[in-house]
């Protein structure tokens, strides 16, 4: 199965980018790495269901089996200990990549109530974006009936590029809407 975003990336966006950043060589191209999402969970200490819910509902988002994260360090005033499950995060590559940001800039994003576009100042200065989603609710595999608590999550993409200038040229053509 062909990937629509994947395809555009080779026949479109590849080109462009080498011709407007003049890159002599094509392993210099800038290219979509991995996309991490993380939901933080800092009530599953206290009910095992909520963890349930986040792990299931993250599965069905990224299409992905999410690892439980642990915490790394006990925390007396937050009632943490090591060890403790404190969240979930799965990490895509290839394929599963590109249909989840194929999804996530054409479907999700849209569906955001007032949604005007994502900020241009979420980079990291090594051409990684970073951005906050409120609720899981934009995502169309999620049943609104079956939702006992709304979660939030982070998406980070990770590129090759080197600059945040040259990274968000990459993610504006792939479809990334960006606020003027």
């Amino acid at each position: 199965m062909a990937v629509r975003l994947k395809e555009q990336y080779q026949n479109q966006v590849f080109n462009t980018l080498k011709e407007k950043f003049k890159y002599k060589n094509v392993m210099e191209v800038p290219k979509l790495e991995k996309v991490v999402i993380n939901m933080g969970l800092g009530e599953a200490k206290d009910n095992a269901k909520i963890l349930e819910a986040a792990l299931e509902e993250l599965g069905l988002i990224s299409g992905q089996k999410p690892v439980v994260t642990k915490a790394k360090k006990s925390i007396a005033n937050f009632k943490v200990r090591i060890g403790n499950p404190v969240g979930a995060k799965v990490t895509l590559r290839g394929d599963r990549m590109y249909e989840f940001v194929d999804k996530l800039f054409n479907i999700a994003l849209p569906r955001v109530r007032d949604f005007r576009g994502v900020s241009r100042k979420s980079f990291d200065g090594r051409g990684n974006y970073a951005i906050g989603i409120k609720e899981q609710l934009i995502f169309p595999e999620i049943n609104y009936d079956k939702v006992d608590k709304i979660k939030g999550m982070d998406i980070i993409f990770v590129t090759s590029a080197k600059t945040d200038e040259a990274a968000q040229e990459l993610l504006t053509l792939m479809g990334m809407p960006f606020t003027r």
